[in-house]
């Protein structure tokens, strides 16, 4: 079985011959382009495998392409205002955009609007979901993050407002670029901002793990898959590697590039504004403002290749080619739903729909349902008493053994001081000697003896 391509995606303010291209990583050969607008940054997202969203710049729409049937004209999913950042579900359930300095959440299955969050105070400049769905982090000009969970907000009352799960305001100065790592709720999250820092946080506990603080702004931040080293792009063109396995144990620590744990890509001449590394960490994408798209070998910091595009780049990243990317007659399971500008649909302006049922589960639940958290502890607490019965368990019967042991060699010490207290000539006289004296002739007794001549 072949191994899954992998493909760099890759977008530029211009858009004069596409709005996005498609090439092969390794190879450089040119897959697959689409046309129509201009995608925004931090506005690229891909939904279920099936389709291509890209968040329009300066526009109050985004364009939707089917992977494959990239000839058509694209649908376009209304907003009600410029979107400035979009992200998708890994689940394929789900579409966030910021808008302003609110978050909209759809459910791409109805195109119902499910919620809209309204907890930063300048816009949304980035969002991305944990690789499980059950997260999502926003980053803001107001110089916050935010990390949500997507059940609480789900399940909110919708008299009140949801909070976030944590509030992340160690930045000084707007928030340009965020990446997610692996794990889910218990995932690391990597934040850039201008105030020339990058910080390292847990979903879990929402502690900062660390912070570092660059000479240059930095516009662009990402993670190897393993998480051994985190790449920060700078405005002045560099891309810096910090090595987290060899990093020191401080929480805050300026990076030195001449130190063996700081390694600096150069080679841009404009501002680094995206990043992405291969599956197997051994190659790494950037895209820049002086309008080209560049492919790093990361153990030797040297440029692979480098594409001329016609405009800043706003989007590049590395993703597995999905089939519906390879295979011609692929098709979508289902066409993209009219997507609701309004919380409450038809009593707002938008059309009805007719026919469709939308089921809501969990108000009714609100504060008794147990969060993942708490399942993890009552699990753990479940596994520890099971181990701790078995090893009681095991203890018990060794204790049985060992006594059933020390009761043998008891009667066995028993048995060896009787034989030793015994006479030597009774130790080893046959035991039937008695019997064998009372059957042999005595010299006074008669006896008759058989003259055989």
């Amino acid at each position: 079985m072949a191994a899954p391509m992998e493909v760099a995606v890759c977008t530029d303010s211009a858009a004069q011959l596409w709005s996005c291209v498609v090439w092969e990583l390794h190879s450089g050969a040119n897959l697959l382009t689409y046309r129509g607008g201009q995608a925004g940054p931090r506005g690229l997202a891909l939904l279920n495998g099936e389709y291509l969203l890209a968040a329009q710049l300066g526009k109050n729409y985004i364009c939707a392409w089917e992977l494959q049937r990239k000839d058509q004209l694209q649908q376009k999913i209304m907003c009600p205002g410029p979107v400035t950042c979009l992200t998708t579900s890994p689940n394929g359930l789900y579409v966030l955009a910021g808008i302003s300095e609110n978050i909209y959440l759809w459910e791409v299955s109805t195109g119902n609007l499910l919620v809209i969050l309204s907890r930063h105070y300048q816009d949304v400049s980035c969002l991305q979901f944990t690789g499980d769905s059950s997260h999502f982090i926003s980053g803001g000009k107001d110089c916050l993050v935010l990390a949500w969970s997507l059940c609480s907000v789900l399940q909110a009352d919708p008299s009140r407002t949801p909070a976030p799960r944590h509030v992340w305001s160690r930045h000084t100065l707007p928030i340009t670029d965020l990446h997610c790592g692996f794990g889910g709720p218990l995932a690391r999250v990597a934040t850039a901002s201008l105030d020339q820092t990058v910080k390292l946080w847990e979903v879990s506990s929402g502690e900062l793990l660390l912070s570092v603080l660059f000479d240059v702004g930095i516009l662009a931040v990402t993670m190897d898959l393993a998480e051994h080293y985190m790449f920060c792009g700078g405005s002045d063109g560099s891309i810096f590697q910090v090595d987290l396995c060899t990093w020191p144990g401080q929480r805050e620590k300026s990076f030195q590039p001449e130190q063996e744990h700081g390694k600096v890509f150069r080679g841009h001449r404009n501002q680094v504004t995206c990043l992405s590394v291969s599956t197997d960490g051994s190659v790494l994408l950037s895209g820049s403002h002086d309008e080209t798209v560049r492919l790093w070998d990361v153990q030797s910091q040297q440029c692979l290749r480098t594409v001329t595009l016609k405009g800043p780049v706003t989007n590049a990243c590395i993703m597995l080619a999905p089939v519906s990317m390879l295979s011609s007659d692929f098709r979508p399971g289902l066409p993209l739903p009219h997507f609701n500008k309004h919380l409450l649909g038809a009593e707002h302006g938008d059309e009805p729909h007719r026919g469709g049922l939308m089921l809501r589960l969990g108000l009714h639940q609100q504060g008794s349902e147990p969060s993942y958290l708490e399942r993890v502890e009552q699990l753990q607490a479940v596994m520890s008493s099971t181990l701790e019965k078995n090893v009681l368990g095991g203890q018990d019967q060794l204790r049985i053994r060992v006594t059933e042991l020390e009761d043998e060699q008891s009667l066995y010490r028993y048995l060896a001081h009787r034989n030793e207290s015994r006479r030597p000539e009774e130790m080893f006289t046959h035991p039937c000697s008695h019997q064998c004296d009372s059957q042999q002739p005595k010299s006074g007794d008669n006896q008759i003896v058989k003259d055989d001549g």
